[in-house]
C-alpha cells in the first residue's frame, strides 16, 4: 500500500516556474515506477510526465517537453515535477500516481495508487 500527497501547486503568472512534490509513504517507493497526470475541467486525464523506479527512464508528453522535468528521490521517497515557462494550457488538477512495476506507463488505468490531486492555475 502506497499513500501519495501532493504539494507544490498553486497560481502563478504565465512564462514562470513551478514544482510540485509528491510524498510517498511506506519503505517501498523505489519499487514503483512514478507518473504525473493532469486533468483541466471539461477534459479527459492527460499523461505529463512518468519516471522508472530507478529514475534512468523517463518520459514526457509533447506539450510538455523540454519544459518540464520529473525527477525522483528515493532517498526521501518523493517525486517531482519541475514545471518552466508555464503556459494557459497548463492550467490543470495535477495527480501523481504509483504502478508496482519497474517501467511507467502513460496510461491512467495502469496505475494502482493516487494521490489527491494539487491544482495549477496559469494566469494570463
Amino acid at each position: 500500500q502506497v499513500q501519495l500527497v501532493e504539494s507544490g501547486g498553486g497560481l502563478v503568472p504565465a512564462g514562470r516556474s513551478l514544482r510540485l512534490s509528491c510524498a510517498a509513504s511506506g519503505r517501498t517507493f523505489s519499487s514503483y515506477a512514478m507518473g504525473w497526470f493532469r486533468q483541466a475541467p471539461g477534459k479527459e486525464r492527460e499523461s505529463v510526465a512518468a519516471i522508472n523506479r530507478s529514475g534512468h527512464r523517463t518520459y514526457y508528453a509533447d506539450s510538455v517537453k523540454g519544459r518540464f522535468t520529473i525527477s525522483r528521490d528515493n532517498a526521501k521517497n518523493t517525486v517531482y515535477l519541475q514545471m518552466n515557462i508555464l503556459k494557459l494550457e497548463d492550467t490543470a488538477d495535477y495527480y501523481c500516481a504509483a504502478r508496482g512495476v519497474s517501467y511507467y506507463s502513460t496510461e491512467h488505468r495502469a496505475y494502482d495508487y493516487w494521490g489527491q490531486g494539487t491544482q495549477v492555475t496559469v494566469s494570463s
